[in-house]
């Protein structure tokens, strides 16, 4: 893979992943909580949004590995559950935000490309069509439901205050389950191939 392809796909990584995070930002103050507007979070300048880790180290190493699944995360903004006005139901709308953002992102894109596509040069089709599939990648893996990703915080609607309290604790665990689980293949599962075929067919839908 070359540099410059995985530079290109590094940036719109990292934007998408912004848009993403001011998504998350945007709703939780709608909803009653300013803590991501106060801390100056509700903005596209990278700078307050960047995770040396999580929003380049990470993404590099899965691009040059030559990975089916790239993902990459900015730093999550931070919100307050007790400024909200219905705290686990508001939490879930706050979840669903982001991946919900970058689904708006790739269906527009799609849309570019399905217009325009005799008028692009080769370079801008083959970023708007890099540009889909990395926010349809986001949100994919965003609404798995293990803690802490965003479809955790939808799933635990469906439990008991109790249950879904221990469920979301397992957080600081969950990230490190989840890389085993994309790592490690368990009998038939792998849920990197499950996440590779819903991004495909994701991109059949649009007709891509």
């Amino acid at each position: 893979m070359s540099l410059e392809f995985g530079v290109l796909v590094l940036v719109i990584l990292i934007f998408s992943a912004i848009f993403h995070e001011v998504a998350h930002g945007i709703v939780a103050d709608r909803l009653g909580d300013p803590t991501a507007r106060l801390l100056g979070r509700l903005t596209l300048n990278p700078i307050p949004h960047i995770d040396p880790i999580m929003s380049i180290l990470l993404p590099l190493m899965l691009i040059f590995s030559g990975s089916p699944v790239i993902f990459g995360a900015a730093k999550p903004v931070p919100v307050d559950p007790f400024n909200l006005r219905d705290g686990r139901r508001d939490m879930a709308l706050v979840a669903l935000a982001g991946p919900l953002t970058n689904v708006g992102i790739a269906i527009l894109g799609a849309i570019v490309l399905h217009l325009f596509a005799g008028a692009l040069d080769t370079f801008f089709y083959f970023f708007i069509l890099q540009v889909v599939r990395l926010n349809l990648l986001l949100a994919i893996f965003n609404l798995i439901p293990i803690p802490p990703l965003d479809g955790s915080k939808v799933f635990s609607l469906i439990l008991s205050e109790q249950q879904a309290g221990a469920y979301l604790s397992l957080g600081n665990m969950g990230i490190f389950i989840l890389f085993a689980l994309l790592l490690i293949p368990i009998g038939g599962f792998s849920l990197g191939q499950i996440i590779f075929n819903l991004l495909e067919f994701s991109m059949h839908l649009l007709g891509l």
